[in-house]
C-alpha cells in the first residue's frame, strides 16, 4: 500500500506541486513538526506546513538518501543545506487504507539545523498565512 503513496509523494516533491497535497493527504492527517511541540491535526494545517517545507527545505541541495517501506509505513531519510548548514532528517509517513497520508512526522538533526528550520519555516508560514 505505502509504495504507491510514496511514488505520489516523490512526484509531488520533484514538481513542488503543493496543490497535489489535497489528493494525497487524508482529512484527519496529523503532522508532527521538529520544532512545534504539539501535533498539528487536520488537512489544512498539515498542507500549510508541508507547503512551507516544499519552499524552504526542498532546494537544489535536497535529496532523499534512503527509504524503508513496510505495509502502511515509510521512513524516508533526506539531506539538504540551508544557509550553509548541512541538515539530515527523516520523514516518517503512515497511510490509511485508501493510500492517503494520515500521519506525517519530521525529525531533523543537528540542533543547528533545527534552529535554522525554525527560523526559515516561521518566515515562510507567515508569508503563506
Amino acid at each position: 500500500m505505502i509504495e504507491q503513496t510514496i511514488e505520489r509523494w516523490h512526484r509531488l516533491v520533484d514538481t513542488k506541486d503543493a496543490e497535489a497535497l489535497n489528493d494525497i493527504l487524508a482529512d484527519n492527517v496529523v503532522f508532527h513538526s521538529p520544532v512545534v511541540h504539539t501535533p498539528q491535526e487536520g488537512k489544512a494545517i498539515t498542507k500549510m506546513y508541508l507547503t512551507a517545507a516544499l519552499h524552504t527545505l526542498n532546494n537544489e541541495h535536497f535529496r532523499y538518501e534512503r527509504e524503508i517501506l513496510d505495509g502502511h509505513n515509510a521512513v524516508l531519510e533526506f539531506t539538504t543545506v540551508l544557509d550553509g548548514i548541512q541538515l539530515n532528517g527523516i520523514d516518517m509517513i503512515h497511510c490509511d487504507e485508501d493510500g492517503r497520508i494520515d500521519d506525517f512526522k519530521v525529525m531533523v538533526r543537528p540542533l543547528k539545523a533545527v534552529n535554522k528550520i525554525h527560523e526559515m519555516m516561521g518566515a515562510m508560514l507567515k508569508k503563506l498565512g
